[in-house]
């Protein structure tokens, strides 16, 4: 694998010298992930940030009864980590799995703080990859107070199709804080628009 797609996604996100951005790229490491593997395991400390290029991931935790619950979904061309694990430097209470075989260039934490305190530059690209995740983060949750389960099941299809394609009907379910019986009523009705 070529860097092109990390350096790419590194320009659109940080108005930087290419030079700067391919030197950045340079200290991510090719990883890859088999369908079913865990990039992160819950109980396990968060310390790889991850360009995922090609693949899909899912991100879930259990509840109080032992029910797996859907926290997050990932695409290629996103990066990928667990915030508060990987910051913290504590115990990840959620799991981060492959749903499909994926490849993508990860970087350890401390790596990364080399870059923030070497390379100005680089500092915004994290603020602005930290900024985009609290907002995702803030959105979701306010969409599970005052959203229908029928507007977000929309909103999902509008944003993330690529959901559909690979993730199980239960995880996306669980997703969006409804049942699997729920979410095929709400599809069937969809469908009939």
């Amino acid at each position: 694998m070529d860097k092109q797609s990390l350096i790419l996604f590194i320009q659109r996100n940080l108005p930087a010298a290419r030079q700067t951005v391919v030197d950045i790229a340079e200290h991510f490491e090719e990883m890859e992930i088999p369908k079913n593997g865990f990039f992160l395991k819950e109980g396990a400390n968060s310390n790889h940030y991850m360009f995922l290029e090609e693949g899909f991931m899912r991100a879930f935790t259990f509840d109080t009864d032992g029910n797996e619950v859907t926290t997050g979904f990932y695409a290629k061309k996103q990066m990928v980590f667990e915030v508060s694990s990987f910051f913290s430097h504590t115990r990840s209470k959620e799991n981060i799995q492959a749903i499909t075989d994926c490849k993508g260039y990860a970087i350890t934490f401390s790596q990364l703080n080399m870059l923030f305190h070497s390379i100005p530059e680089f500092r915004e690209f994290g603020r602005a990859m930290l900024v985009h995740g609290f907002v995702a983060l803030k959105q979701r949750t306010l969409s599970l107070i005052n959203e229908t389960a029928e507007v977000r099941y929309i909103n999902l299809m509008d944003s993330s199709p690529e959901i559909f394609q690979y993730a199980q009907l239960k995880h996306i379910a669980s997703y969006l804080g409804i049942t699997d019986t729920s979410l095929s009523r709400i599809r069937r009705e969809y469908l009939k628009k």
